[in-house]
């Protein structure tokens, strides 16, 4: 992938990022948001498991058959980078990808966090980063691409 592709890439985060912001955001609306993903993930090759966390609190969380304790890791460190960097997991990669650095040169050890598409921040309106989606099981790229369309769907938007 050359730098143009990237470049368009995060782009496309950035956007994302300051479109799909919630007014309020409830452990109510993460298990049907949540729910809403594992719908739409069964109609994709490979299971994924699930993670809304609002606040650090496990909210939900669903690890369809197939999933197993690797994917318990990347949710983690999906997770753990979006708390870090309030940002999405793959506008993080692009940062990385963009700058020739490595998540180590920004005291992000490569075994504790992702750089990777799969983790979303949880934004709500006036308040900002209040949780995190992340989901685990397809390319990286895909796991975002997941993510995104849930939540488009979840919010009403168009295309």
């Amino acid at each position: 992938m050359n730098k143009d592709e990237i470049r368009g890439i995060e782009q496309r985060c950035i956007e994302e990022e300051k479109s799909l912001v919630f007014d309020s955001f409830s452990q109510t609306e993460a298990l049907k948001l949540g729910s809403s993903i594992y719908e739409k993930s069964k109609a994709l090759p490979k299971p994924v498991a699930i993670e809304i966390r609002i606040n650090h609190l496990l909210v939900f969380c669903f690890y369809p058959d197939g999933t197993n304790d690797n994917n318990t890791l990347w949710l983690k460190a999906k997770a753990k980078t979006v708390d870090m960097t309030q940002m999405s997991s793959l506008h993080f990669w692009t940062d990385v990808q963009l700058s020739g650095s490595s998540p180590e040169s920004k005291r992000m050890p490569e075994n504790e966090y992702a750089c990777c598409g799969g983790g979303f921040p949880l934004k709500v309106k006036n308040i900002g980063v209040v949780g995190t989606i992340c989901v685990s099981g397809l390319p990286h790229m895909e796991d975002h691409k997941l993510i995104i369309d849930s939540l488009k769907e979840y919010m009403g938007f168009e295309g």
